[in-house]
């Protein structure tokens, strides 16, 4: 299998659209300020909702969901790169979050 696009967060601007692949109680618990939410089980049927233009990050709590996600939507023929570290990465980095009264990554 080839390698999987992967980007980090410091590469990802704090506005970038991301799509997040995670749970609905994952996604409401905390998540990327301009994320899509398209759960990885939904990614097949709802293919229309990915933005056009630049490569865009997918994401989920650790990296292992949107890697997943990530060989197949490039298969598919998407320009898309797994974000490393995922969620966790993402907070870690300082990054701000959306979500309930205290956004956190579950």
């Amino acid at each position: 299998m080839s390698e999987i696009p992967t980007t980090t967060v410091s590469d990802v601007a704090d506005d970038a659209v991301v799509i997040d692949v995670r749970e609905a109680d994952e996604w409401a618990a905390g998540h990327a300020p301009n994320a899509v939410h398209i759960p990885l089980g939904e990614l097949t049927s709802r293919l229309d909702e990915l933005p056009d233009g630049d490569t865009v990050s997918v994401v989920c709590r650790s990296g292992a969901r949107s890697g997943r996600a990530v060989a197949w939507l490039v298969q598919q023929g998407f320009d898309v790169a797994n974000l490393d570290g995922g969620m966790k990465a993402w907070a870690a980095a300082g990054k701000r979050l959306a979500g309930d009264a205290d956004p956190h990554i579950i």
